[in-house]
């Protein structure tokens, strides 16, 4: 894909990021802990420029969703990660070599429902492949931040990790509270809220996919 120069503008808006790896399967109890480790890590990096606040683990690429002050914090804070990821990934499977597929991509969202759609794309992005549920039907993705998300309609406002003992198995537990930020704008914060709370037996909806509006890095 050629690279284009594309002039943003995501003040007080969220992005939906899709990273693409070369190393594979993610999802493992091997792989996984390196990924959100790093995911953490590169989100205090930049106080108050970057911070990822929701996330999901796939097979083999990585949907976020980041909070940037400026096009420059979100380059910063991007690079940043993407080079964390890469020496722990290599440096954990005794590898050499690129880690990603492609330069990672990205899509600005403006509107409340936008938002919620994307919210749903990301914590149960697991449910649209095959094999990819984990416990129980309409069970969250240990492989993502939905056991410390706090907007999901069955938990009043509570996350899945405050109110169960084990909604995260013991391998998969981080050593801090949480491995995300909390969000910092208006849409991710509060205006998502605005078209209802989200089920945890809820899928993805089409309209929410990344590949619609989307656009690359400049170098």
């Amino acid at each position: 894909m050629p690279h284009r120069k594309r002039e943003l503008s995501f003040k007080n808006q969220p992005l939906h990021v899709t990273m693409r790896l070369l190393v594979r399967p993610l999802r493992t109890q091997f792989l996984y802990p390196t990924v959100r480790d790093a995911i953490a890590k590169a989100s205090g990096r930049l106080p108050g420029e970057f911070r990822v606040c929701e996330f999901s683990v796939q097979e083999d690429h990585i949907h976020l969703l980041v909070e940037a002050g400026t096009p420059r914090a979100l380059s910063q804070g991007m690079h940043g990660l993407a080079l964390r990821l890469a020496l722990a990934i290599n440096r954990l499977t005794f590898r050499r070599g690129p880690v990603f597929a492609d330069r990672w991509h990205g899509r600005v969202l403006t509107r409340p429902r936008e938002v919620r759609n994307a919210l749903v794309y990301v914590l149960a992005n697991f449910r649209k492949h095959p094999g990819g549920g984990h416990g129980k039907a309409g069970a969250w993705d240990v492989f993502s931040s939905a056991p410390y998300f706090r907007g999901f309609r069955e938990f009043k406002g509570e996350a899945p990790r405050d109110c169960i003992d084990n909604a995260v198995p013991r391998a998969l537990i981080p050593s801090g509270e949480s491995p995300v930020l909390p969000a910092s704008t208006w849409l991710l914060r509060e205006g998502w809220r605005r078209h209802g709370l989200i089920s945890v037996t809820e899928a993805p909806q089409l309209s929410a996919h990344p590949g619609v509006a989307r656009w690359r890095p400049a170098e």
